[in-house]
């Protein structure tokens, strides 16, 4: 009798084994897809042109700093200073020009050495045919380069699995107020 729980007891637990096996091998958390199988055409190839209005100053600043180390202010490069942004994206460089979206995000100062930017945001656009959609950039902004380049990771709505990179052009730096207006060119696959 004994003989036969031991051999039930072993039968149930190498049944149990067979079958944790079999559930663990058919339940994946992953498959391959084709992008067509989820409505994605030809992929694009889109160059959007915008000027981003960094506004520190004023009654109504649209960056503002949240955090900083206690080095900070005698830093050169203000290393360790951190900004909440919720930027304007217009079609042309002056104050009243169109807006077509704006920049959400932080920018930290994050080079001691020189003064060079973290940059993580998303452009949230809210005209023409991306009204809805948003670009995610996140890189470093090495703002006395003429010309920075910086990764465009990915974004949402028309601009989901989007890749590509933004260029970043200084318009106009006020020495006085900090205010600034960036030329962008942004390049970016995008389905």
């Amino acid at each position: 009798m004994a003989n036969s729980k031991n051999l039930t007891c072993i039968f149930t637990i190498i049944l149990s084994l067979l079958f944790s096996f079999t559930a663990a091998k058919s339940s994946t958390f992953y498959r391959n897809l084709s992008p067509m199988s989820l409505g994605f055409k030809k992929e694009k190839l889109s160059h959007l042109h915008f000027f981003f209005h960094d506004i520190v100053s004023g009654p109504n600043p649209t960056a503002v700093g949240v955090a900083e180390a206690a080095s900070t202010n005698s830093s050169s490069t203000l290393f360790g200073f951190i900004a909440m942004i919720d930027d304007p994206l217009t079609v042309g460089p002056e104050p009243g020009s169109k807006l077509v979206g704006k920049a959400q995000g932080v920018y930290g100062s994050a080079a001691q050495q020189e003064t060079g930017l973290l940059m993580v945001m998303n452009f949230v656009f809210t005209e023409g045919k991306y009204n809805g959609s948003t670009l995610s950039l996140l890189g470093r902004n090495a703002v006395f380069s003429s010309v920075r380049e910086m990764p465009i990771v990915g974004g949402s709505g028309a601009f989901r699995f989007a890749r590509g990179y933004a260029q970043a052009k200084t318009h106009t730096f006020d020495l006085k107020t900090g205010d600034a207006v960036v030329e962008y060119n942004v390049y970016v696959f995008h389905y």
